[in-house]
């Protein structure tokens, strides 16, 4: 079941390659398969399986049988009128805001902010800072990005997208040092990146880093203050 923690406790017998436990104990399983025997005895479990390849739950009457493999590995949890339970869960994360559809908490988590009452995900870009601020359009945060300059645009791609404010302040600012044709702010494989306007012709292209102009280089191409320190739009320029 995806987005659930499912639960079993109750007397079990917990079976691994190399040894046997019984008692009575909780079994988690989690939505990515990850499976964790609990016993009274401290934080640490008896046994578990990290993201099983597979994991089966057999119910026979009142019998009770879970056996998960990963590999050559396999984890055997067996018991008679075993309790369950599943509980719903998501992502957490820390509290960035309100979700204006629903009401309810956003929170970054995993490299998104994640609205868990509509469970939908925002993907942030790499240095993303989020604001208190909110997009005048959809009520979801602003976050701020350094393209060059420092942007601030909404979570939702779709809404506001950061390729825009970057084109819109950059595009045909830098000449192409191999054929003097204009660099061209476009999005290839993923990636923002100054491209020759003359592609396919030339096939000159840098990715935009996560930083700000400060300077040009004697090459001619700009100069970013990074979270490394200054460098060229060419990483390979030895300015």
């Amino acid at each position: 079941m995806p987005d659930a923690i499912r639960a079993f406790a109750g007397d079990c017998t917990v079976t691994t390659d190399d040894r046997t436990h019984r008692g009575r104990v909780l079994v988690l399983v989690k939505s990515d398969r990850t499976v964790l025997v609990h016993d009274a005895d401290g934080y640490q479990p008896v046994a578990w399986l990290t993201r099983a390849d597979d994991v089966t739950v057999e119910r026979d009457g009142d019998g009770f049988g879970l056996t998960a493999h990963l590999d050559d590995r396999t984890l055997r949890v067996t018991g008679r009128r075993i309790r369950r339970s599943v509980y719903p869960v998501t992502e957490a994360g820390v509290p960035v805001g309100t979700s204006p559809k629903t009401g309810g908490p956003l929170v970054r988590a995993g490299g998104a902010v994640v609205d868990l009452d509509a469970g939908a995900r925002y993907p942030l870009v790499a240095g993303a800072t989020v604001l208190d601020e909110t997009c005048p359009d959809c009520g979801l945060p602003l976050m701020a990005v350094d393209r060059g300059a420092t942007f601030e645009v909404c979570i939702d791609r779709a809404c506001e997208p950061l390729d825009d404010a970057v084109r819109e302040a950059f595009d045909r600012e830098w000449t192409c040092p191999d054929c003097g044709s204009d660099l061209r702010v476009i999005r290839r494989n993923g990636r923002l990146l100054a491209g020759c306007d003359a592609y396919p012709d030339c096939e000159t292209a840098f990715t935009i880093p996560a930083g700000v102009v400060v300077d040009e280089c004697s090459c001619g191409l700009p100069v970013f203050e990074t979270a490394t320190g200054e460098r060229c739009l060419d990483g390979t320029c030895d300015r």
